[in-house]
C-alpha cells in the first residue's frame, strides 16, 4: 500500500509531461499517482455561430503526453491512474487534488518573462498561490 497519494496534472505537452513524471518517479516509495488530463473550457464565436469546449469534449480522449507520463511511472514500479476532467484546469486540479485527498500536486512549469505571465496567466503560478498541499514544479525551458 502506498504512503501517499499524488495527483499529476499534465498538458499536451509531452516533454513537460516527461519531466513532470521523472519527477514523482523519483519521489522516495512508490506513491498512488492519479495522472489528471484537464480539456480546458472555452468558447468562440465567430459571425456564424459559437463553439463551445463542452461540444469537443471528449471524457476518454487522453492526449499522447498522458501515455508517455503513465509508462514512465509504470517503469519505475509506479501504478498509475487516468483521470479526464473539463473546466479551467487550476480548478480543476485543486478540486480534484481536494476529492482524492491528495497529499501533493505535481506538474511541469515553463520558465516565462513576467510580461508572458501577466499575458497569459499561469496554472503553475495559480496553483502555487491557491493549493492547501503540496505542489512539486519541474522546471522546463
Amino acid at each position: 500500500m502506498a504512503m501517499y497519494k499524488v495527483l499529476l496534472a499534465v498538458d499536451a505537452n509531452e516533454e513537460r509531461a516527461r519531466l513532470a513524471a521523472e519527477s514523482v518517479a523519483d519521489l522516495p516509495g512508490a506513491p498512488d499517482v492519479i495522472i489528471l488530463s484537464v480539456f480546458e473550457e472555452f468558447n468562440v464565436s465567430d459571425g456564424d455561430g459559437r463553439v463551445d469546449s463542452e461540444e469537443l469534449y471528449d471524457e476518454d480522449y487522453f492526449p499522447d503526453a498522458v501515455s508517455s507520463a503513465k509508462r514512465i511511472l509504470e517503469e519505475a514500479g509506479i501504478e498509475a491512474e487516468k483521470r479526464r476532467e473539463h473546466g479551467e484546469p487550476s480548478e480543476v486540479i485543486l478540486k480534484v487534488a481536494e476529492e482524492i485527498d491528495a497529499d501533493s500536486i505535481a506538474v511541469s512549469g515553463r520558465k516565462r518573462s513576467p510580461a508572458g505571465k501577466a499575458i497569459f496567466g499561469s496554472v503553475t503560478q495559480s496553483l502555487l498561490l491557491s493549493a492547501d498541499r503540496p505542489v512539486i514544479v519541474a522546471m522546463s525551458d
